[in-house]
């Protein structure tokens, strides 16, 4: 079952980065996202092909996702994930027209390697029942500061690139609440089908992806793309390692060699991000806007 479970988990990865670029391709020729048309929004995204083909490989991922986190601790299926930017990287160049610099390479495989070695040091997963109180605490404090961070970006008329990378850690950290919530019913479910059903988190979960299914799609028509990507795949995976250690008991790992191993991951993840942003977008038509989620200037296809 172990197999399984890492098997679902690399598929995960690669798919997830898959659907992401072509979302991006298709975030960026469709009309600017507006939340104060959200239906209008949605219409506009998913009138263009890349971004609905990209959106059905997500809901893929999501699965393969759900199916690992079945089989194996959360810890360890965000570990096997965070290899997605290599896959990612990868896939850039050979299929969507990016031209990654030595930096980029430098910036993702770092990110990964630190995100990596930060999930398998939190051990196995801990015995007994998962802690209420710890993940209403985590799943609060996230979503929360997610949304503090796209006021925030919706009031700043600041660079495209920074307002998008903003957004993006943004849309990771609150995909991290859905990843927790949902590993959380996971646990439930053990109780039975109604238990899982009947709990509150199946709704924290699809209240945390709609909205960042809005805030992701901004963070692509406006941030540098493979930045966007990997800063949204660095909260969600912080977030959901996080929730693996607080709600889940996930061992943090004992003696000085693992203690000194995760702050040097910690710092990788931080340097690797930091190498990331770049001027490495493929070739897209028009400016798909000025100002955040909620002013967008007009598209190549018409005004949100």
């Amino acid at each position: 079952m172990m197999l399984l479970g890492l098997i679902l988990a690399v598929s995960c990865a690669g798919v997830t980065a898959a659907g992401c670029l072509l979302c991006h391709r298709g975030a960026v020729a469709a009309p600017a996202v507006d939340a104060r048309h959200p239906l209008r929004s949605a219409r506009g995204l998913f009138a263009s092909k890349w971004w609905t083909i990209g959106w059905l490989a997500a809901i893929v991922a999501w699965l393969l996702h759900m199916g690992a986190l079945t089989l194996v601790p959360l810890s360890l299926v965000q570990a096997v994930i965070s290899g997605g930017l290599v896959f990612l990287a990868v896939l850039a160049e050979r299929f969507f027209g990016f031209e990654l610099r030595r930096r980029q390479w430098i910036g993702l495989v770092a990110t990964a390697l630190g995100l990596a070695v930060i999930a398998i040091t939190t051990g196995p997963s801990g015995q007994g029942a998962p802690s209420v109180p710890a993940v209403i605490v985590v799943e609060a404090t996230v979503f929360a500061a997610s949304l503090l961070v796209v006021i925030a970006t919706v009031k700043r008329s600041g660079p495209l690139a920074e307002n998008g990378l903003a957004l993006g850690l943004a849309a990771g950290a609150l995909f991290g609440v859905c990843d927790v919530a949902m590993k959380f019913v996971t646990h439930a479910l053990a109780g039975g089908v109604l238990a899982g059903v009947v709990s509150p988190w199946p709704l924290v979960a699809v209240a945390a992806s709609v909205i960042a299914f809005y805030v992701s799609a901004r963070s692509l028509q406006i941030g540098p793309a493979l930045g966007v990507i990997a800063f949204a795949s660095v909260a969600a995976n912080l977030v959901a390692i996080s929730g693996g250690i607080l709600v889940f008991h996930d061992s943090m790992g004992a003696g000085s060699a693992q203690i000194a191993a995760r702050m040097l991951a910690f710092c990788l993840v931080i340097f690797g991000s930091a190498l990331i942003p770049g001027p490495v977008r493929a070739h897209t038509t028009g400016d798909p806007g000025r100002y955040g989620l909620l002013r967008p200037a007009p598209s190549p296809h018409g005004a949100a």
